[in-house]
């Protein structure tokens, strides 16, 4: 059994910059792909970034494409966001998405593509 756990998620300014974890409680990230999804108030989850099974593949939303960066540690087991460059309007709860498939699935379909969730850390961009 998968059980990502999120970490990281707070308060910050406009413009500056957040560090998210990902970290499994159960078994190994390492067969997986893993990535990250928000979902601000009144709006649907959203894809953000994905990361291979080897760490070699990334994809981006475009929105964040540029600023935000995701990186993975086997050895430590945990899945890394950094976002920089933060603007009020991704105020949302973030959550760490683990799929057994290709890490394009998640960015090409979205929620269906993932199998396993995280209960979400809250990230507020205060303007």
């Amino acid at each position: 059994q998968v059980r990502p756990v999120e970490s990281g998620g707070g308060l910050v300014q406009a413009g500056g910059a957040l560090r998210l974890s990902c970290s499994e409680s159960g078994d190994t990230f390492a067969g997986y792909s893993v990535g990250w999804f928000r979902e601000a108030p009144g709006k649907e989850r959203e894809f953000v970034a994905v990361v291979s099974r080897s760490g070699l593949i990334t994809y981006y939303a475009d929105s964040v494409s540029g600023r935000f960066n995701i990186s993975r540690d086997n050895a430590k087991n945990t899945v890394y966001l950094q976002m920089n460059s933060l603007i009020p309007e991704e105020t949302a709860v973030y959550y760490c998405a683990v799929s057994g498939g290709p890490a394009r699935r998640q960015r090409d379909d979205g929620t269906r593509a993932v199998d396993y969730w995280g209960k979400g850390t809250l990230v507020t961009v205060s303007s």
